[in-house]
């Protein structure tokens, strides 16, 4: 099967540590790793950026085509993504810049890359500018982790920082528009899509945590410890629970626009009580048990009988 014209250039830049030839050559050029947003399969592919400050900007130009590119889709439906710079890789959650930011960064890209203003003139559709930020949220900082204890806990304070730091950036928003009520003033801005992706980012890290949790991590220690039913009966229901309030949010979250942004501050308010509520509890019940295990497990030993080297 011929390989692509992006595969080809995935394969150069990862065996020249991000460095490539032909029509990117001495170019800022990245690996984005994205989520199918119908597949759920990674895509990964390869992209100019501009530097601003710390920022990392990507622009959806699409080569000026009257439609959005694939990955850009793929981002507002999985906002986390990879993404790998020379030889660093690393998770990062795509936000797209709204208004007067927007058209600050635009202006910003088009001045280091003036192929972007042609793009913008091909095309009716306002080129999206996305800023790749961190993914963990502001002040989070990893702690030593080495039993299974530590590790749950470490997730578990991730999880309570996002949820905190989403509540944070909704109360900012909401703060703005009490400003924009009265006569003669704008209409309100929507719910913030930096909100909108870092909500969703956090949804589905939760999934999978619980997820996890179910398959594997709880069935795991039920084997060992059979007078604890009652217990993950209680946790299982606390999951089904934060499951529902998570749906009702990616309902809120489903356009890029919110058009309730009431309810959803208080579907999010109800679901930072029911959370810290289910993880105080695992905290209480589950997490001592999990003391004594080593992080990341031990590799399995061989069998017995296994040959040890050529005689």
């Amino acid at each position: 099967m011929p390989t692509s014209f992006n595969e080809t250039i995935i394969e150069e830049f990862r065996a020249n540590g991000g460095k490539v030839g032909g029509p990117f050559e001495g170019g800022d050029l990245l690996l984005l790793t994205t989520t199918g947003a119908r597949s759920g399969t990674e895509r990964t592919t390869p992209l100019g950026y501009v530097r601003h400050g710390e920022l990392i900007l990507l622009i959806g130009s699409n080569l000026g085509a009257p439609s959005h590119p694939g990955w850009y889709h793929n981002l507002l439906a999985h906002p986390v993504v990879r993404v790998e710079i020379g030889t660093s890789t690393f998770q990062a959650l795509a936000v797209l810049a709204e208004g007067d930011r927007r058209d600050e960064l635009f202006a910003h890209a088009v001045k280091r890359t003036p192929g972007y203003d042609d793009y913008q003139a091909r095309t009716e559709r306002v080129l999206p500018v996305v800023v790749l930020e961190r993914a963990d949220p502001d002040g989070w900082v990893p702690g030593e982790v080495r039993t299974l204890a530590d590790k749950v806990m470490e997730v578990h304070t991730w999880l309570r920082g996002q949820v905190r730091q989403v509540a944070a950036e909704a109360d900012t928003h909401f703060a703005g528009r009490a400003d924009r009520r009265g006569p003669g003033q704008p209409p309100a801005p929507s719910l913030g899509l930096q909100i909108r992706q870092r909500c969703l980012a956090f949804c589905q890290a939760l999934e999978f945590h619980h997820t996890s949790e179910d398959g594997h991590l709880f069935p795991g220690i039920a084997r060992y410890h059979p007078g604890l039913g009652d217990t993950f009966a209680r946790l299982d229901d606390e999951h089904r629970a934060v499951a529902r309030i998570q749906t009702a949010l990616a309902e809120l979250l489903a356009g890029i626009a919110v058009a309730e942004p009431d309810r959803f501050r208080a579907e999010l308010a109800r679901m930072s009580a029911e959370l810290n509520a289910h993880l105080d509890y695992e905290e209480e019940t589950i997490v001592p048990l999990l003391a004594d295990v080593p992080w990341p497990p031990a590799p399995p030993a061989p069998p017995a009988n296994a040959a040890t080297g050529p005689s």
